[in-house]
């Protein structure tokens, strides 16, 4: 049984840091592709940062050079760490476990989610 538990939301300030985490179990997961994905109020699902197993990032353009994706195969857990947050920022964040087809990153399984909230 998969499951994918994330933990580290919370409300910073604009211009604040978080790290968010994701613990995974029942999968292998040295070999297995991982992502964050996020959700805003009115919003559809959007992809965040996802990551290889081989370890070979990729940011949507919205985060670039203010996230990054990283993993520890010996802990089974992938990371998002967050900096200079924005407002816009705002959502649920979720884990994903991802599939490849002709190169397409598709999440497999979610996790419940955890929230993200940058205001003053």
């Amino acid at each position: 049984q998969v499951q994918l538990v994330e933990s580290g939301g919370g409300l910073v300030q604009p211009g604040g840091s978080l790290r968010l985490s994701c613990a995974a179990s029942g999968i292998s997961f040295s070999i297995t592709a991982m992502g964050w994905y996020r959700q805003a109020p009115g919003k559809q699902r959007e992809p965040v940062a996802t990551i290889t197993s081989g370890g070979r990032t990729n940011y949507a353009d919205s985060v670039k050079g203010r996230f990054t994706i990283s993993r520890d195969n010996a802990k089974n857990t992938v990371y998002l760490q967050m900096n200079s947050l924005k407002p816009e920022d705002t959502a649920i964040y979720y884990c994903a476990r991802l599939t490849y087809y002709s190169g397409t990153p598709s999440p497999r399984s979610w996790g419940q989610g955890t929230q993200v909230t940058v205001s003053s």
